[in-house]
């Protein structure tokens, strides 16, 4: 099989596109929590703890300035992004979860095993 085939096969099966089409949707859903953790809630945790912001603190070390207050920043927007992907995920999983029993029918009744071996028996007796 040829690369260029290979790999067209590749890209073109469903679970790459709905990663593709994720990873979109995953950037344009980072830029919104960015911006609430950024303008919305940092400046509410500034207010709280005395007007400090975060993105202002820094350490020297020798000529170097570690910026640390970015550093804080940062974990508090992937913990609020964490935390709205689980609860993304968990309401999906619960609706298709309803899906699931709604759409499957529930399986007829087969015969039990001594009415399948009753069964068997008449059989044998009849030849």
């Amino acid at each position: 099989m040829g690369f260029i085939k290979e790999f067209k096969e590749f890209a073109m099966k469903g679970n790459v596109m709905d990663m593709a089409v994720g990873v979109i949707i995953g950037g344009a859903f980072g830029k919104i929590v960015s911006s609430l953790v950024d303008d919305v809630l940092m400046p509410i945790i500034g207010m709280i703890t005395g007007g400090v912001d975060f993105t202002t603190l820094v350490a020297k070390v020798g000529d170097a300035e570690v910026k640390y207050g970015v550093f804080i920043q940062n974990i508090i927007d992937f913990l609020i992004v964490a935390f709205c992907i689980f609860l993304m995920i968990k309401g999906m999983n619960k609706l298709n979860k309803k899906k699931e029993e709604e759409a499957a029918p529930a399986a007829p009744a087969g015969p039990t095993q001594e009415e399948l071996l009753g069964e068997i028996r008449d059989l044998l007796k009849a030849k």
